[in-house]
């Protein structure tokens, strides 16, 4: 059985009397463990598919499983770090992670065992240093890394991102995803991100997940990156794995799934 399985999705919009099929027979297992970028153009559907796997929106069809278990509503088992960090600006960072390991946690730790969990999960993306200042005191690079301290900090089954890196420079952008993939390496977590990214994508994964164009968006194919970890963006930007990855992305988003626009 598949630690989360996808089985038939879609999900259909009624707006103003018409209604919009967003997403059709979307069918994906993943195992424990896998990093899985979900990529493709905007409006295919990508945010849809993570939401439904969130619980915050319920498919129109099929379903999806999580260790076996039906998923239908949102739950500490996963976590989101959206491209917006969604940080609380009245509290500190680490009020704003105590606000998450307090929820889930309260009951199961003691007071002094969550106050080592929170500080565990700061020191893990390299913010333990701006504990005590407020998000508007601290860069976007930074507020991002405590979404995701936040979200490592509730021990969630799967991690789930939103473009989490969308809105960043491109050195701060390289440093995060150098630190997710450590993260990930230690933590063995399953990852699903979504993405406009193609080298990220290749660099992150250990598969891509390509969409169609909506509407009524579909996986078209997915792709394997059987690149070893620990990954070195330097080492790769010559290896002929991560050259075909990458071309092979190219290929199908602006070849066999240009935009509409673009393809006219």
């Amino acid at each position: 059985m598949a630690h989360l399985s996808l089985s038939q999705v879609g999900i259909s919009f009624r707006r103003g009397g018409k209604t919009s099929e967003v997403l059709r027979d979307v069918n994906l297992d993943i195992a424990k463990g896998e990093f899985v970028s979900i990529i493709g153009h905007s409006g295919c559907g990508k945010s849809t598919v993570l939401n439904i796997v969130a619980g915050l929106l319920k498919a129109s069809t099929g379903g999806v499983l999580l260790d076996g278990r039906e998923v239908n509503a949102p739950g500490p088992d996963r976590a989101v770090v959206f491209q917006n960090h969604s940080l609380l600006p009245w509290l500190t960072v680490r009020e704003n992670v105590a606000l998450a390991v307090d929820k889930v946690a309260k009951g199961k730790k003691t007071r002094a065992e969550r106050t080592e969990w929170i500080e565990h999960n700061l020191a893990l993306v390299n913010m333990m240093h701006a504990a005590d200042k407020r998000p508007a005191e601290i860069s976007g690079g930074m507020k991002q890394r405590v979404g995701i301290a936040r979200a490592l900090a509730m021990e969630p089954t799967v991690l789930l991102m939103d473009e989490p890196f969308g809105a960043l420079d491109a050195l701060t952008r390289a440093h995060l995803q150098d630190q997710l993939m450590e993260i990930q390496i230690r933590l063995r977590n399953t990852v699903i991100m979504i993405t406009h990214d193609v080298d990220e994508a290749v660099l992150l994964s250990d598969r891509i997940v390509m969409m169609t164009n909506g509407p009524s968006a579909t996986i078209g194919e997915i792709l394997p990156v059987p690149l070893a970890r620990p990954r070195r963006r330097l080492d790769l930007v010559e290896d002929a794995t991560y050259v075909h990855a990458r071309a092979a992305v190219l290929e199908f988003l602006y070849a066999r799934h240009a935009k509409p626009a673009m393809a006219a």
